[in-house]
């Protein structure tokens, strides 16, 4: 077998460095990034093809952390015989820019939940190709009953640790987020029941108040659930679980950039609030994502997906099926940040908001040398404003 042709990457913007930058990837690893300025100084590698992207930005793929399903399955509907059809999914996935997810499981009976863990669970350890499966997302049970939007009431618990145990049998180790309210648990003892097991426990579908919210930030909660969505609105002398999520500095809060979820107005001011520090995009996207818009079914229920919006029939807002980096392409488009900003949010921070991401195959937080160079590359038009991506299939180069 022939050796593959080192690539050098030339005239590339990356996230987080400075000026354009060269890329070598030899064999499919990126072994230097160096300043375009410094790269005619160093002796070429023999061989050596050029791939000019003339000032285009260049990343690593998306992580999302919360995503219901696609291609028509819900992954809280898993069984068995849908193990050849979840690869399926990590390979569209993996087309649309996602190098790792975190299948959701929204709110279901328990056994339910823990039937689609053992799937995930066996489809993990012997996952091979395709967007990378990095543990579970538990949306629920524990949600106040409020704030639940589609969630059904019927399969709400108390947050208690007795109930915490039965939801998460034997399959701890692959639950990386659970999303719950905190106001549900008084005695304070299930967020660091959570955290020794080493699972990120993210506040949403909650009621608390800001004061509610930084006793749970003290106990170890590190993130919310979709800002803004199924939680008290900002306000002047309420600021409330959003408000004390934004200002501290150890949180990390998950949005939706669909444009239905949340007013672009109001995501710009969530950003200049934050200062771009602490947030990240998800799709939160629902099992028709790779489908065109129609009804489709939802647990014992109908959704209506239309323009990439589900709603049930009552008008109850339940989801998008956008991937994932339509939402950088809409934060430019809107003019919200800029595109490194942008790429950033759906690249860098997810892998930030959950460091357990370490397990991606690319394990660093960014760009950087020793990595897989399964990369993306972002044009933006400066006539149109509109901003495009590809991968860059550098992996198997030869």
């Amino acid at each position: 077998m022939s050796k593959a042709t080192p690539i050098n990457i030339i005239n590339a913007r990356v996230p987080g460095y400075k000026d354009l930058q060269m890329l070598l990837v030899r064999e499919g690893i990126i072994e230097q990034i160096l300043p375009m300025t410094t790269v005619f100084k160093s002796v070429a590698p023999p061989g050596l093809e050029l791939l000019d992207i003339r000032g285009d930005w260049v990343s690593l793929g998306g992580v999302d952390l919360q995503i219901n399903g696609a291609l028509g399955l819900a992954f809280p509907e898993l069984k068995a015989e849908n193990f050849d059809f979840l690869q399926k999914i990590c390979e569209y996935l993996q087309n649309v820019g996602v190098d790792g997810f975190l299948p959701t499981l929204v709110t279901t009976s328990v056994d339910n939940i823990q039937r689609s863990l053992a799937v995930i669970a066996d489809f993990i350890s012997r996952q091979k190709s395709g967007s990378q499966i990095l543990g579970v997302h538990l949306e629920g049970p524990f949600l106040n009953l409020q704030k639940r939007g589609a969630h059904p009431a019927e399969y709400l618990l108390p947050l208690t640790i007795e109930e915490v145990k039965r939801v998460l049998g034997d399959y701890a180790q692959i639950i990386k987020v659970i999303t719950l309210a905190p106001e549900l648990d008084p005695t304070g003892e299930v967020i660091p029941y959570l955290r020794s097991k080493g699972i990120t426990v993210s506040l949403g579908h909650s009621q608390a108040t800001a004061t509610e919210a930084e006793d749970a930030f003290k106990l170890g909660a590190t993130m919310v659930t979709h800002a803004f969505n199924a939680m008290p609105s900002l306000h002047h002398r309420q600021p409330g679980l959003l408000g004390a999520a934004i200002i501290h500095p150890d949180v990390m809060c998950g949005f939706i950039a669909d444009g239905e979820h949340v007013s672009p107005i109001m995501l710009q001011i969530l950003l200049r609030a934050s200062s771009h520090k602490g947030l990240f995009l998800v799709s939160d996207a629902l099992s028709p994502l790779g489908l065109p818009d129609g009804v489709y079914p939802w647990d014992t229920r109908q959704i209506e997906v239309k323009n990439g919006t589900a709603t049930l029939p009552d008008g109850t807002l339940s989801g998008t099926t956008l991937p994932l980096l339509v939402g950088v392409q809409n934060l430019v488009k809107w003019g919200i940040c800029d595109v490194e900003t942008a790429i950033i949010l759906a690249t860098e921070a997810p892998r930030q908001a959950m460091p357990s991401t370490a397990t991606l195959r690319n394990a660093s937080l960014g760009i950087s040398p020793n990595q897989p160079a399964n990369l993306l590359r972002w044009h933006f038009d400066e006539t149109t404003k509109d901003l495009t991506w590809q991968r860059l299939n550098l992996l198997q180069k030869s």
